[in-house]
């Protein structure tokens, strides 16, 4: 799974051309979730709060980039 951005430990990956809804992958130590795009809803998996909201912060920042990345897998700018 092509990994789009990395920040605080967090790593965030996603499938281009994958099954609707588009979603991304994100993984903090052995804590593993996949979180559709456009809501920002878990769709599995768990993380900490603390590295959620961070997560959550960056992908409302990056979700038109997110969105296109469903066709093309390019890298995303970290959180800062």
């Amino acid at each position: 799974m092509p990994e789009i951005s990395r920040f605080y430990g967090i790593i965030v990956a996603m499938f281009f051309g994958d099954h609707n809804p588009p979603y991304f992958h994100a993984r903090y130590g052995a804590e593993k979730v996949a979180i559709e795009i456009e809501s920002l809803r878990i769709l599995e998996g768990f993380f900490p709060p603390r590295a959620l909201g961070l997560v959550i912060e960056w992908a409302a920042q990056h979700k038109n980039e997110l969105l296109q990345n469903n066709q093309v897998p390019e890298k995303i700018e970290p959180l800062e």
